[in-house]
């Protein structure tokens, strides 16, 4: 496995890994992938890499993308403030529990730090068992409703 910087004319597959990181409990039930034109969706990949907060990372398994990880300083669903970038990942489901997303994040995490971010957030659904894995790469439980938790990492040693 690869961890690296998402090259231009691969950043169209931010549509694929948006849809991907939609957490969805029925896999017999799935939302159509016209889901992403949603506008609270579609500003984590709207124009991604216009901005200087927008940093993507991707997991390469034989030539091949399997996963990305990306931040943007955006107003949606993990918002804190204008200057904390919100984390959005994936990885394709017949590559999940074998690490890459916890190396995608740490990844990010590092990159994030060198580049003297304070903190970052990131939204999820409380059903999703990725909490668990974000809790051990750093985030805390920093607010909740009904069915989502928002999640913060200190980036601060």
């Amino acid at each position: 496995m690869i961890i690296r910087n998402i090259k231009d004319e691969e950043i169209m597959l931010l549509t694929d890994f948006i849809y991907e990181a939609i957490f969805q409990k029925d896999p017999n039930n799935l939302l159509p992938r016209t889901i992403i034109q949603d506008p609270s969706i579609w500003i984590y990949i709207d124009k991604f890499g216009s901005q200087k907060d927008d940093h993507c990372l991707v997991a390469e398994v034989d030539e091949r993308i399997v996963g990305a990880v990306w931040v943007r300083c955006i107003h949606a669903f993990g918002y804190m403030d204008a200057s904390v970038p919100e984390f959005a990942i994936a990885v394709y489901p017949q590559y999940r529990g074998k690490g890459i997303g916890r190396a995608l994040m740490s990844g990010m995490i590092d990159r994030l730090r060198k580049n003297g971010y304070s903190k970052t957030s990131l939204a999820v659904q409380k059903e999703n068992g990725a909490v668990k894995l974000y809790k051990q790469v750093g985030f805390e439980i920093a607010e909740e409703n009904e069915q989502e938790y928002i999640m913060v990492c200190d980036l601060n040693p």
